[in-house]
């Protein structure tokens, strides 16, 4: 059944649509969905040509900010784009999730977001105590699902990214630190670890794969520890899924 995006919602798509430099990576998703047997089947699969789709806009990107580099708007391209290509991988991500929600395919009670504030009680179900100081995970997208009341059901952390060669291994450590203190276990007692809610939040991650690590054992170990992993590659492998599978997945653990 379609769904009518909510007022925020609108506004999220319609700034990402706004964005210089998504762009040309949108008329790229748009140009995926249309050569499909129908909408809906082109918009789930388009998360699995995010990589070929920001690899193709990259050209697109370059152009962009040579100009504002011209104009003195910034100094140096290849530290902006390094930006760019995070915040391009998480805004499409939200775009085409937003396409598959509009058309049904991702239930109306859950939703999407890069702003924690924007998550009912996520301080209380993020924080983790340790020895009385406070851990909180990186988040960069939450997804999330609300009761009828509008208060928090469930909860996903998703991390993202483009490499893995930066940080891999910090992606990883939330999920452990939330696995010890919520088990009985020496470690929690020895560090003196707690966690106050009662709503674990799912710790999921994605990759884009532009530096093909994906293969590394060391990279596929990594991927255990989370709740689920996706790539947003058309690739079959059966230590990592991918990105499309994502509606369904949220569909039912949310």
């Amino acid at each position: 059944m379609a769904y009518t995006l909510n007022k925020e919602e609108k506004t999220t798509l319609l700034t990402i649509q706004g964005s210089p430099y998504l762009q040309e990576a949108i008329r790229l998703v748009e140009e995926f969905v249309s050569t499909q047997t129908s909408v809906q089947e082109g918009y789930q699969a388009a998360f699995n040509e995010i990589y070929t789709i920001l690899n193709k806009a990259k050209s697109s990107v370059d152009i962009y900010l040579q100009k504002r580099k011209a104009k003195g708007e910034i100094d140096n391209i290849s530290q902006a784009l390094k930006s760019i290509a995070g915040n391009s991988f998480s805004q499409i991500i939200v775009y085409i999730f937003l396409k598959n929600k509009e058309l049904g395919i991702i239930r109306s009670n859950i939703f999407i977001t890069s702003q924690k504030s924007k998550v009912p009680s996520f301080e209380e179900i993020s924080t983790i105590y340790v020895d009385g100081e406070t851990q909180k995970p990186d988040c960069d997208l939450v997804i999330y699902s609300l009761t009828s009341d509008l208060s928090l059901n469930k909860c996903l952390i998703l991390s993202l990214k483009t490499s893995l060669r930066e940080r891999a291994g910090q992606t990883y450590k939330w999920k452990l630190l939330f696995e010890i203190a919520t088990t009985e276990n020496s470690i929690k007692e020895k560090f003196n670890i707690s966690y106050k809610s009662s709503k674990m939040p799912l710790m999921c991650f994605a990759t884009v794969n532009f530096y093909e690590e994906i293969n590394n054992p060391q990279q596929r170990g990594m991927f255990k520890f989370f709740d689920k992993a996706f790539i947003a590659k058309n690739v079959d492998a059966d230590f990592i899924a991918k990105l499309s599978e994502l509606p369904t997945y949220i569909n039912n653990v949310l």
